[in-house]
């Protein structure tokens, strides 16, 4: 039986990644409902504009199931924006703007500046093994502090972290699912079979 996995189809690069699992062998769920997170057995939480996920998230009655789901250990990843979402505290939040928490880490949006300052480069990431990633940043968040639980699984060269990982949730300020990178998505699917 393939593994029944959910996409957060609220805003931003759904298809992309539904388009990843979907090779990998998951079947993919565009998730936008309670009912529909019920369904799954994981989630990913795209790329896009996290101050518009969080409303929107509650708008549509989901910030509360996914705390539920996070607290309760449903393995989650989060991409850029997902990274964002899933991250106990945002240094520069804007006002109002809640997360669905869960990592024990402070986020920093925008930390490398506009769309026009987007980069890719290559990571090592010693859990995926070799060879590197190629990492795309888009408009990407920074993770400027971790908790004594979360462990990190890439950084850049001077040190600044761009992946985390704790427990059943994973993070990560890049885009592995515009580069072709299909390890982080494994390593989500895997963490899915394991709970």
């Amino acid at each position: 039986m393939p593994v029944k996995v959910g996409v957060l189809a609220l805003q931003g690069d759904v298809r992309e990644h539904a388009r990843v699992l979907t090779a990998l062998g998951a079947e993919v769920v565009r998730v936008r409902r309670p009912d529909e997170l019920a369904e799954v057995q994981g989630l990913v939480l795209p790329g896009g504009e996290s101050s518009v996920v969080d409303k929107l998230s509650r708008a549509f009655g989901m910030q509360q199931p996914i705390r539920a789901a996070i607290a309760a250990g449903m393995p989650m990843y989060g991409t850029c924006a997902g990274l964002i979402l899933l991250a106990d505290r945002v240094a520069d939040g804007i006002v109002g703007q809640e997360t669905f928490g869960g990592l024990d880490i402070t986020v920093r949006r925008n930390a490398f500046g506009s769309q026009a300052d987007s980069f890719e480069t290559d990571l090592a990431v010693p859990v995926l093994g070799d060879p590197s990633v190629r990492a795309v940043f888009i408009r990407a968040p920074l993770v400027i502090e971790t908790g004594a639980d979360v462990e990190t699984l890439a950084a850049l060269d001077d040190g600044r972290i761009v992946a985390v990982r704790q427990g059943p949730l994973v993070g990560t300020a890049f885009h592995p699912e515009v580069s072709g990178e299909t390890r982080f998505h494994e390593l989500f699917l895997n963490a899915v079979r394991s709970a």
